[in-house]
C-alpha cells in the first residue's frame, strides 16, 4: 500500500521541518481542492494498538462516514455540520462541530492549508507528508497526512492515510487502500440511525 513500510513512522517521528514554500505544499492543496468524493477501505489503529477495518466514504464539503467491519457496534459520520461518534452497544451519541476536529482539513475544500500546515521529511521522494495544526486552536488537535505520488490520482497524489492527535493527545492512525475518487455519492450515505430513538436522522 505504501511506497515503503516505514512511510508512516518516518512522517511522524522526523524532527526536522521542510520549508512550506516547496511545490509539494501547493500540490497537496490542489489535490484537496480537486477531490469532491472518495471511497476507500480503511484500517484504524488506536493508541492501544487495536485495529479495526471498514469502509470510508467522503463527500465534500463536510461529509464523511466510517462504516466499521461487521460486529463492531460503532459508527463515525459527519453530515455537513457536525461530526458524530455513535456507539450502538451503549446507545450513546457524541457530537462535535466539524471545524473542531482534525478531520476539518479533509472536509472543507475551501480551507487554505498553507496557513496551518508544514511539510515533514519522509526520506522518500515518492512520499509527501504534511502536518496540519492551528496554533490558535490547539484544542482542535492536529493531523499528519501521508500522500504517495501517483500520476493517476488527483493532482498526482494518492492519500495513503493519516495520523490524528486530539486535544488529549489520543493518537489514531488510519491507513487507506483501494481508493476511488470523484464518483457520485448520495447524501443518504451520511444518514444514521440514532440509538436513542427510532428512525434515521440527518442533522
Amino acid at each position: 500500500m505504501f511506497a515503503r513500510p516505514l512511510a508512516f513512522s518516518l512522517a511522524i517521528a522526523a524532527p526536522a521541518l521542510v520549508s512550506a514554500a516547496q511545490p509539494e505544499m501547493a500540490q497537496v492543496q490542489k489535490h484537496l481542492e480537486g477531490v469532491s468524493s472518495m471511497v476507500a477501505n480503511f484500517a484504524q489503529t488506536d493508541r492501544n494498538g487495536r485495529t479495526l477495518t471498514g469502509t470510508m466514504t467522503l463527500k465534500r464539503p463536510g461529509k464523511i462516514r466510517f462504516q466499521y467491519q461487521k460486529g463492531v457496534p460503532q459508527l463515525i459520520v459527519a453530515d455537513g455540520k457536525s461530526l458524530y461518534f455513535i456507539d450502538y452497544q451503549v446507545r450513546q451519541v457524541d457530537r462535535w462541530p466539524i471545524g473542531n476536529s482534525p478531520l476539518a482539513v479533509l472536509l472543507n475544500p475551501k480551507r487554505d492549508i498553507t496557513k496551518f500546515a508544514k511539510l515533514l521529511p519522509t526520506g522518500d521522494p515518492r512520499v509527501v507528508s504534511i502536518e496540519v495544526h492551528d496554533p490558535k486552536h490547539p484544542e482542535y488537535g492536529r493531523i499528519t497526512m501521508i500522500f504517495q505520488k501517483n500520476a493517476s490520482a488527483p493532482s498526482g497524489l494518492m492519500l495513503q492515510g493519516w495520523v490524528a492527535l486530539d486535544s488529549q493527545n489520543n493518537r489514531t492512525t488510519i491507513r487507506l487502500s483501494n481508493q476511488r475518487f470523484n464518483a457520485a455519492v448520495a447524501d443518504g450515505e451520511f444518514r444514521w440511525n440514532d440509538p436513542r430513538r427510532k428512525g434515521p436522522v440527518s442533522r
